[in-house]
């Protein structure tokens, strides 16, 4: 019997690996066709006009928007911080960075409620000279940003390191001060770290729901953003639920394939350069 050509052999492995593969793949891939497949475009349309879809959309893009901003003005200096130090205070400084990550969000939104309710931590004392936060839009950002955060950070960090050092020095012996530094040499070279740290935020901040619902509520046209919109559509009309997970798979997708795409470019400049 004649055996198997190492061509045919490959060929084999390969579609093997294929078929061991496929039944997760269709885990994935069914339930996206299920949320599609029940929603009619005449359906999607409609409910897409609704008053509470609609204040759930402008309610989400409003706060997720400031969310990146106040990350992006708060969370870049933590970012420089983590690529530029290694004593103890900046690896816990790295740690604390992580922990949302790893937290449920629901503990999130208990801490958040215990460091800023009327009776918290901090709260107490906002709340004496008439500040409330817990259960109004400044607390939607606020969750969005504590569990959202640390994506950019983590990400920017990683593109601040990549920035070679000799740069760096080059700039100083030009008579370039740290800030002339980080603003002319630190942010053009980790451009699309920053970019793809800021839409992962974003994404991150869209989809939040258990922090911001224990922190501040589920109240329409005030609090509730879209994934609050998709647990009260349950209880009250489907339609909203199926239209808005539409919108947020949608959206979900186009920022992954945008990161991947902005990483993919990275990695060929860098291979490219190596090359040459």
């Amino acid at each position: 019997m004649q055996k198997p050509t190492r061509q045919q052999r490959n060929f084999w492995t390969r579609n093997a690996w294929k078929t061991l593969a496929l039944p997760f793949i269709l885990f994935l891939l069914i339930p996206f066709i299920a949320l599609f497949s029940n929603i009619t475009p005449t359906i999607f349309w409609s409910t897409l006009e609704s008053q509470q879809v609609l204040q759930a959309m402008w309610l989400s893009m409003i706060t997720t928007i400031s969310t990146v901003v106040l990350t992006l003005v708060f969370g870049t200096p933590v970012a420089y911080l983590i690529s530029r130090r290694r004593t103890p205070f900046v690896r816990f400084v790295d740690t604390l960075v992580d922990l949302p990550t790893v937290l449920p969000p629901a503990v999130a939104g208990v801490a958040l409620l215990m460091a800023f309710g009327r009776h918290g931590l901090i709260g107490q004392w906002l709340f004496a000279i008439g500040v409330t936060i817990p259960f109004t839009p400044v607390a939607v950002i606020m969750a969005q940003m504590f569990v959202a955060a640390p994506l950019y950070i983590k990400t920017v960090s990683l593109g601040f390191i990549e920035v070679d050092c000799e740069l760096r020095k080059a700039a100083a012996m030009d008579g370039a001060n740290r800030w002339h530094t980080f603003r002319y040499v630190m942010v053009p070279i980790s451009r699309k770290s920053i970019l793809s740290g800021s839409v992962m935020t974003w994404a991150r901040a869209l989809g939040e729901f258990g922090a911001t619902i224990i922190f501040a509520g589920n109240f329409p046209g005030r609090t509730q953003t879209m994934p609050l919109a998709i647990y009260m559509g349950f209880e009250t009309d489907m339609n909203v639920a199926l239209t808005l997970s539409v919108i947020l798979v949608c959206f979900s997708f186009f920022i992954i394939f945008l990161v991947k795409g902005l990483l993919h470019q990275k990695m060929t400049t860098r291979l490219d350069d190596s090359f040459d």
